[in-house]
């Protein structure tokens, strides 16, 4: 859908520089699954801000100089009014068919008395269809009345999937093969509307699935009494892990704009806390003094999941701070679940120092840029609407060559997070419901100061970390995974007290703490508080140890995110996911030194075990962690996997003075890497399947031989695997397997870290750094794309990237 913002984009055209690209999006505000605000362009003022899922969730920001306004955040775009709703401003009907109709069904005065009528959208298989439409072709029309034409261009306003011819009036206004992902505005010529009555007339085709339709008509509004902003000149852009740094030439002044997510993993409660700041510094760039403001405008799109639901939107004083604040007016609490889905119940906020003495108010888009030319008198402490805009305007007066530092808070309160097994849970700062966000909101302002100095620490260690591990691209990249993988997590508590650090399956298919996502995101937690790894694993060992979960192997996931009761996912993954959580609970104790957590469930480990010891080692026909590339018997990659879960569990059972059972699992897992070297021997590498020596595959689970220091491999296989590999890649990296030219690029960090040297694993992750930043596709780092042209196959937004972390991890445990 196209982004709107404010009135002032019809006469903004955004002049902007060249910035060398770091990201293919960059992380600004990032705490969960749903509060998570993404810029994908190198220079900030060029385009909207979106959510991962690319709805679009407006910020923006102007600074005015001596009354000259510069744009310095988000693309400010057109502004449509009305003149046919389509269904995200208002419910409509239209008369339809799915059996072809006589010719001229397209013109205005065509009899469709005996088509059906219904309720936009038409659509299968998408949420919010309001008539469900099957067949291959549909059509539809629409009449309606002009009491007066105007002079301002006309657009369509279509959403449609797929092929579709468009007429106004009995005339052709647009036609497409393919599919859009949502509204797009097309302009079509004013001449075909005509003052009294219309008729609009849709023939659509389905193809290839994904059946939708949606269509309105619109018109740009008269351009008088516009105000005329310009492009803040960006000159630079600094990523790090928490934060991310924008430095503007305003005019006459300089503006360094500092986006904060303080995700600290070792302070639980600030990591929880759901509050980002976003920092100004600004100073005069010509040695005088000038008068400044600054706008900062929040869209609430950030709490709505489809544009078109009423909102209630509020201004108001608390706790030293001013604060405004929105939310749907309906509050439909964890009614709504799965993956390309954005929250619509709670409230978003933001907030600002009384003695900033800030103007807030609410208003609508239209009337957003009058919040700073004219303060309170554009907006309301009040309003409800639809698509509306929250105001912060900050007099910050006069400013010289020395800085002055002003900060505005952003912040959710989502009242209820998740539904555990039926129990509607809180988050974390919130557990008992005894706390306020306006708290929350008042902590965050206090330790302003204290939170931007530990970041600012802790980015530097982890990139220095990183460079020591990897050098300065593999650092690189671990500072993109960072903030995603961290915030495709909620942190909660379990009705019994124990901590849940639940993720969501981003765009690959909406589950809720599922195991396989678990295991490669483990590395990042591991380092920084392995207690939050154990967050992920508490609700799976809760689901066997309730009896909630009956088979003799782990489950694949709890359910769709946010709604936690139960597997949903259609398959179980027995050797995959059983050998997951065996592994990790290894990793955890190797990382505190001790087997606590893992004697807390040992029976359970032990059922699991005793499967994979039974089945594992040549598996059958199953899913693995790469369930899109299908089945696959005789896996070679999973038997691995097995044998390093089998040799975890020895070494859990030594830890814990289990001395029979430690030399029994350790001595068979032993054997078992034996025969494996035997079996998938195919000359110069090792086999994807046992069965077919002309296959090749990443063996990415065996980095736990070398992490764990479990030594059940010879190094030997290590060697053989990465010289093999590196004759295999292509620019964007090493593929998958030899089925297909596409990688996952957790797993190739994995397998790169088998490598006994830096010059081979820089060989194989440094085409992963290329991929970051040469990617076409700008959205949150995907984990799954093509080696060949760096295109996103999917996946967007997982927390997998954790998985990054892993040579950082090999690096801290020798230590």
């Amino acid at each position: 859908m196209r982004r709107i913002l404010l009135i002032a984009a019809l006469l903004y055209t955004s002049v902007v520089s060249a910035q060398n690209r770091q990201a293919p999006a960059y992380p600004l505000v990032t705490h969960d699954p749903y509060f998570s605000i993404w810029s994908d362009n190198d220079t900030l003022n060029a385009s909207t801000t979106k959510h991962w899922t690319g709805a679009s969730q407006s910020l923006n920001g102007i600074i005015s100089v001596d009354g000259k306004l510069y744009s310095f955040l988000g693309k400010t775009e057109k502004v449509y009014n009305t003149v046919l709703p389509a269904s995200d401003e208002s419910n409509y009907t239209a008369k339809y068919t799915q059996d072809k109709p006589a010719d001229g069904w397209e013109a205005a005065r065509f009899n469709d008395n005996t088509w059906k009528t219904g309720e936009a959208p038409f659509g299968f298989d998408k949420g919010d269809t309001k008539t469900t439409w099957k067949s291959k072709e549909l059509w539809a029309r629409r009449a309606f009345n002009i009491e007066k034409l105007s002079s301002n261009n006309l657009y369509l306003k279509i959403n449609h999937d797929e092929n579709v011819e468009v007429y106004l009036n009995g005339k052709l206004a647009y036609s497409k093969v393919g599919w859009t992902d949502n509204f797009i505005y097309v302009p079509i010529s004013k001449s075909l509307l005509q003052q009294g009555e219309n008729t609009l007339a849709v023939h659509i085709v389905n193809v290839t699935g994904g059946q939708w339709l949606d269509v309105g008509l619109v018109e740009e509004p008269d351009n008088k009494d516009i105000a005329n902003i310009q492009a803040a000149k960006q000159k630079s852009l600094q990523f790090n892990a928490t934060q991310t740094i924008y430095e503007f030439t305003c005019g006459a002044t300089d503006l360094k704009l500092t986006f904060t997510s303080p995700l600290l993993l070792d302070n639980l409660d600030l990591l929880a806390r759901p509050v980002s700041y976003i920092s100004a510094k600004i100073n005069s760039n010509d040695g005088a003094d000038h008068q400044v403001k600054l706008y900062f405008g929040a869209s609430t799109n950030i709490a709505v999941h489809n544009t078109y639901q009423p909102v209630k939107g509020v201004a108001y004083t608390r706790n030293g701070l001013e604060i405004v604040k929105a939310g749907t007016m309906e509050q439909p609490i964890l009614k709504r679940s799965g993956d390309n889905v954005r929250i619509d119940w709670g409230y978003m906020y933001v907030a600002v120092p009384q003695q900033t003495k800030a103007i807030q108010n609410v208003s609508t888009e239209l009337n957003a840029l009058k919040s700073l030319v004219d303060g309170n008198a554009a907006g309301q402490t009040e309003l409800y609407g639809r698509k509306l805009m929250l105001n912060t305007v900050i007099p910050v007066g006069t400013v010289g060559k020395n800085v002055v530092e002003q900060y505005v808070m952003i912040g959710y309160d989502d009242l209820f997070s998740v539904q555990y097994f039926h129990d509607n849970l809180r988050p974390w700062w919130n557990t008992n419901g005894t706390e306020t966000i306006e708290n929350q909101l008042s902590l965050a302002s206090q330790q302003y100061a204290d939170v931007m100095q530990k970041c600012e620490a802790f980015d530097k260690k982890l990139y220095d970390d990183g460079v020591k591990s990897g050098g300065d691209n593999y650092a690189k990249l671990c500072i993109i995974a960072y903030r995603q993988a961290i915030s495709a997590h909620k942190l909660l508590k379990s009705p019994e007290g124990k901590m849940l650090f639940m993720s969501k399956e981003n765009f690959s298919n909406g589950s809720i703490n599922t195991v396989d996502l678990i295991y490669p995101s483990a590395p990042l937690f591991l380092i920084y508080n392995p207690d939050l790894l154990k967050g992920m694993m508490n609700s799976i060992f809760y689901y066997s140890e309730s009896g909630k979960w009956t088979k003799p192997y782990s489950a694949h996931d709890l359910g769709t995110y946010p709604i936690a009761n139960g597997q949903t996912y259609g398959e179980d993954m027995p050797v995959e996911e059983s050998g997951n959580m065996i592994i990790l609970a290894a990793a955890i104790a190797k990382a505190e030194g001790n087997a606590s957590y893992a004697k807390a469930h040992w029976q359970t480990l032990t059922t699991w075990v005793e499967y994979l010891a039974k089945d594992g080692f040549d598996p059958a026909n199953q899913l693995s962690s790469d369930d899109f590339a299908g089945h696959l018997a005789r896996n070679s990659n999973l038997s691995v996997k097995a044998i390093e879960a089998l040799g975890s569990y020895g070494m859990l059972a030594d830890m814990l003075g289990e001395k029979a059972v430690a030399k029994k699992y350790l001595s068979t897992s032993k054997d078992m890497a034996k025969r494996w070297m035997k079996i998938a021997d195919a000359g110069d590498h090792y086999a994807l399947t046992f069965n077919n020596k002309n296959t090749w595959s990443q063996k990415y689970n065996m980095v736990w031989d070398k992490v764990l220091d479990l030594n059940l491999f010879p190094k030997e296989v290590y060697k053989k695997e990465i010289n093999f590999y590196l004759t295999k890649q292509n620019e964007y990296g090493l593929p998958l397997d030899s089925r297909e030219t596409y990688t996952k690029s957790d797993w190739v960090m994995w397998t790169a870290t088998l490598a006994d040297n830096q010059k081979d694993f820089k060989a194989l992750t440094d085409p992963m750094y290329k991929f970051a930043v040469e990617t076409p596709d700008r959205s949150p780092l995907t984990d799954w794309h093509r080696t060949t042209n760096a295109r996103r196959m999917n996946f967007t937004a997982r927390s997998v990237v954790g998985g990054y972390f892993i040579k950082m991890l090999e690096t801290k445990l020798k230590k």
